[in-house]
């Protein structure tokens, strides 16, 4: 006998999240996943990545909001998902406190765990894409290299991979961010 699960939307999604948990989710196609909390190294590197944008959006006084791996983003009717650091300009959040509201971070950041698949960062990353976000970062650590993800013409995805001598920039989003990629990964060599 199989037993089908009930899928839910956003709007029924958020209503739950405002009942009290110790678990994090995440709504994807309408199922309800639990998440695992982050490893020390993934928040490790997160902690960082939210210290260095927020650092250069508040030198370079850029209207925007960092958020960190609790701020969750309602991507479709059917999805809602939290990257572990996320950028958004002011002018496109105008009420923080509207969960509910459809719209996509410009730039997500994933700092992938070894227990993810490649299938699943995959979808996760072409469904930022297709929601509106400009730039997807994703940070494996235990290879040292990100994952740097944008939308071409025709809706087509472009990915560029970055190892320890090079740059990761803001590309059209935040234009004079940088960050050495191999200072990111120093964040965790003893």
């Amino acid at each position: 006998m199989t037993v089908q699960q009930q899928l839910i939307t956003a709007a029924q999604f958020w209503s739950m999240a405002s009942l009290a948990s110790d678990k994090q989710h995440e709504l994807v196609k309408g199922e309800l996943i639990e998440m695992p909390p982050p490893n020390r190294v993934n928040s490790i590197l997160a902690a960082f990545l939210v210290y260095a944008l927020r650092k250069h959006i508040e030198e370079a006084e850029i209207e925007g909001y960092v958020l960190g791996a609790d701020g969750g983003y309602t991507l479709s009717e059917m999805d809602v998902r939290v990257p572990d650091v996320s950028f958004i300009f002011k002018s496109r959040l105008p009420n923080p406190a509207d969960r509910e509201a459809i719209i996509a971070p410009d730039i997500a950041v994933e700092v992938i765990s070894p227990s993810e698949t490649p299938r699943l960062v995959h979808e996760k990353t072409a469904l930022y894409l297709q929601a509106g976000t400009s730039l997807v970062w994703n940070i494996y650590p235990e290879d040292k290299i990100v994952e740097v993800w944008t939308s071409g013409d025709s809706n087509t995805l472009r990915m560029q991979m970055l190892d320890s001598t090079h740059t990761l920039t803001g590309g059209i989003i935040l234009p004079k961010f940088s960050v050495a990629i191999d200072l990111i990964f120093k964040q965790i060599i003893p």
